[in-house]
């Protein structure tokens, strides 16, 4: 009968004949691994989607309603900032900005004049309910929502662009 190694003894043997990884080697594939999803990662186009678009046009549409709920509550004019170059809307009781991701454009029609004074630059929300009116589009390729709102009833709607 051959003798039994013993349990140590049947380890080292055993360590000698199998090789394993080290950690510096996983330590390299790791690095190998980063260093390729950092040149990889930031072609990868990150456009604004559909949904988030959408998304945009029913916050702005919320932030214009709460300006006009805030006029009519507090019974004070209340003037929503928009500033298309910078794409951002300031709400005039709140003082929330929203700005808007850099590949979303935004068009703002305005009123030029409004209760006797120039505007330009922002939609007016009168303690009658009443506004100056006005229309922001935001929009990307392919796709583009506008938020009206109604100079006689203040009232604010979201219409879908047609692509072009």
């Amino acid at each position: 009968m051959a003798r039994q190694p013993t349990l140590q003894a049947a380890r080292a043997e055993r360590s000698r004949g199998e090789a394993g990884f080290a950690l510096i080697e996983i330590l390299c594939v790791l690095a190998i691994i980063g260093m390729l999803a950092a040149i990889i990662l930031p072609s990868i186009p990150r456009t604004t989607t559909r949904a988030r678009l959408e998304s945009l046009a029913v916050e702005t549409a919320a932030l214009l309603k709460a300006d006009r709920s805030a006029a009519l509550r507090r019974r004070i004019q209340v003037a929503t900032l928009v500033d298309a170059p910078s794409r951002a809307i300031r709400s005039g009781a709140s003082g929330r900005v929203l700005r808007l991701p850099a590949d979303v454009t935004m068009d703002a029609t305005l009123a030029a004049r409004c209760a006797d004074r120039s505007a330009g630059s922002s939609i007016d929300f009168f303690p009658s309910g009443m506004s100056c009116g006005g229309t922001i589009a935001l929009a990307r390729p392919g796709m583009g929502y506008e938020v009206r709102v109604n100079w006689l009833t203040g009232g604010v709607e979201i219409v879908t662009q047609k692509p072009i």
